[in-house]
């Protein structure tokens, strides 16, 4: 077999093994593995072949990989209900420890109050504190 369909044929194997764990270090040895393929199909001998691939690791992973650290170090985005905590809303219907309605975002929902025997009026501007189920526990929103 020609040498650089063995390059080809590794660089192939390690992108799949790269979509099977997500580490993203075999996909950057993917990348130097067609380097190598290329050096080959140039007529480079194995040598040349796997110095080639060696410093294409080497670079990639010096370029690439603080990036990539730095990208997963971002928090991620908050979606779903865990999205609703800290939003600001309207009490529509009064809001007590047990229940009550709040206008967020344009639709309506179930509340309670954050402290026991609190209750909030109709009117009053709330923040979300945490989502219970698909009960919003509020408090009272400075303004």
């Amino acid at each position: 077999m020609a040498d650089w369909v063995f390059w080809v044929v590794l660089a192939g194997g390690l992108m799949v093994a790269e979509l099977f764990t997500l580490t993203f270090v075999l996909g950057l040895f993917s990348v130097a593995a067609l380097a190598a393929g290329v050096a080959a199909l140039v007529g480079l001998p194995l040598v040349a072949d796997l110095t080639v691939f060696a410093g294409a690791s080497g670079v990639l992973w010096w370029l690439v990989k603080p990036l990539e650290r730095s990208h997963r170090r971002q928090p991620a985005l908050a979606t779903g209900t865990a999205a609703l905590t800290g939003q600001k809303g309207l009490v529509t219907e009064e809001v007590t420890t047990h229940a009550g309605r709040v206008t967020l975002g344009g639709e309506s929902w179930a509340a309670r109050s954050l402290s026991p025997g609190l209750v909030l009026l109709p009117g009053s501007h709330v923040a979300v504190a945490e989502v219970d189920g698909a009960t919003l526990v509020v408090f009272p929103e400075e303004i």
